[in-house]
């Protein structure tokens, strides 16, 4: 489900920041930034929109390949969203594989349109996984052990785990999202290129978690290296899902760095 609060935008006085949620099975906005949502609007006016290809929005994204296509694909899902809004410049906080690349995706597409952007868990910019997550297995144990890796220490979240499983679980299932989901993965050889990261001149913070089961802190290293206004930010106690384990670091690390 959408977690945007379009009249708040259009009304509000602090800067605009555009949530962008990660990308694993039946993920949508609300569940991804539950956690910090509440927080981050002391500081910002704050958007979360589903992504191109997640919650409600499964619909409208056949025919899409590949990993390349899909950041272009919901980076331009963004900007019309922008347009619509009346909003020349936001900055963006984007999660992981999905919201991450669609993050890159619009700092190459738009960078007069972003101010600064935050990006977590490597955006996306690390080898695909071996397999498909979930759908080989789609039942609740499979997912309840598929968001566990997202965290440092399981046991800390038993409670938040099990409900998110459900609330996954019950999306993930919705007709279309296993095709989408799927097609997320595919080759995509005859895609768009890949982002120029060495043209990207918006100041942008990586953060990492030290205890990332997903994707190695090196990814976000070689991201940073890459990219010319940048910095790594390694979150000691954190998993893949830092806003989860730490989110008062987070927060503070998000508001410092886009407040600056």
């Amino acid at each position: 489900m959408s977690a945007t609060s379009e009249d708040a935008v259009r009304t509000g006085v602090h800067p605009v920041l555009v949530l962008l949620h990660g990308g694993g099975p039946g993920v949508d906005a609300e569940s991804n930034w539950a956690s910090v949502r509440s927080r981050l609007s002391g500081e910002f006016s704050c958007l979360a929109p589903d992504l191109l290809g997640f919650g409600t929005q499964i619909d409208g994204s056949a025919g899409i390949e590949g990993p390349r296509a899909w950041a272009q694909a919901r980076a331009q899902r963004i900007l019309d969203m922008l347009d619509r809004l009346g909003l020349e410049r936001v900055h963006l906080l984007g999660n992981s594989a999905a919201g991450g690349a669609a993050a890159l995706a619009l700092l190459s597409l738009a960078p007069d349109r972003i101010g600064r952007a935050v990006v977590m868990g490597g955006a996306g910019t690390g080898p695909l996984p071996p397999v498909v997550p979930f759908y080989g297995d789609p039942t609740k144990e499979s997912m309840r052990a598929t968001l566990a890796r997202l965290v440092a220490d399981e046991s800390a979240h038993h409670q938040l785990l099990d409900e998110l499983a459900e609330i996954r679980l019950q999306q993930a299932l919705r007709p279309g999202a296993e095709s989408a989901f799927r097609s997320m993965f595919a080759d995509g050889a005859d895609g768009p290129p890949p982002v120029d990261l060495t043209k990207m001149v918006n100041p942008v913070l990586a953060l990492h978690g030290a205890r990332d089961r997903v994707s190695p802190v090196e990814v976000s290293e070689r991201l940073v290296d890459a990219l010319p206004n940048a910095r790594l930010q390694v979150v000691e106690g954190a998993g893949h899902w830092i806003h989860v384990d730490r989110p008062d670091e987070f927060c503070r690390l998000v508001g410092e760095f886009l407040s600056a």
